[in-house]
């Protein structure tokens, strides 16, 4: 086997953080929004306030943000949570490696103790599925600690939810509520179907084996490699098995 690596010289980046981005500003301009970095991720509990927070990871010394007010101290994108937790902001240049996560290294990550969810749709599709999960607000927003939004670039791994697709993910980080948020997760799979949304394997979800191949063009040629490489099952499991793969 062989492994070929693209990688690039060491580089400094710079993180920021601004706060109330309005929904408008986001309507008309997410594409924009999410593209005005090396790395951009947008924090909201879905709410009529609009985006609680931007984060912004860049090489370039950034002033103001889509109209959102630029955060005067560092911040932790779970309302409630240590900003100590989080990985140095407020434009402080440094290691790429030391601000491309949003926590540091050993210190507690997110909330500490949640579920998440996460669903991937084609990045043309990305206003259109934040206006369907916007509607669902009312049924979402008490289940949440935080929701991010991020870009991804496409790649070319058959298991991927980045498949050969340019996309935009909807996390939820949901509140340690296990039965009531297995109960609004039909409802946000509904809301991004018309967007062939794929759901994150190792976060909660519901879809079926057939509506997980429908979106997954390469599980079946999946299914046949590992049947050829496992014939034993060694290792299958009960997740594997669920989904018949």
């Amino acid at each position: 086997m062989r492994v070929s690596l693209d990688v690039v010289p060491a580089f400094e980046l710079r993180q920021y953080v601004f706060e109330g981005l309005p929904w408008l500003a986001v309507d008309a301009n997410l594409d924009e929004i999410l593209a005005g970095g090396y790395s951009v991720s947008l924090f909201t509990s879905w709410t009529d306030l609009g985006i609680d927070q931007v984060w912004v990871k860049t090489a370039e010394e950034v002033g103001s943000y889509f109209g959102a007010t630029p955060a005067t101290e560092a911040r932790n994108p779970v309302p409630g949570a240590h900003w100590e937790n989080c990985t140095e902001q407020l434009g402080v240049p440094g290691p790429s490696g030391d601000r491309l996560p949003h926590f540091r290294l050993g210190f507690t990550p997110s909330g500490g103790d949640e579920l998440q969810s996460e669903y991937i749709v084609p990045r043309a599709h990305g206003a259109e599925a934040l206006r369907e999960l916007r509607r669902l607000a009312p049924v979402v927003s008490p289940l949440l600690l935080i929701s991010e939004l991020r870009t991804v670039a496409a790649d070319t791994l058959w298991l991927s939810p980045f498949y050969e697709r340019e996309s935009i993910a909807f996390h939820f980080t949901w509140k340690p509520l296990a039965a009531e948020v297995f109960a609004v997760l039909p409802q946000i799979e509904a809301a991004l179907a018309p967007f062939r949304a794929r759901p994150h394997w190792g976060k909660l979800f519901i879809e079926s084996a057939e509506e997980l191949e429908a979106v997954y063009p390469k599980l079946p040629a999946f299914r046949q490699l590992r049947e050829r490489l496992d014939p034993t099952d060694t290792f299958r499991n009960d997740f594997i098995a669920r989904y018949g793969m």
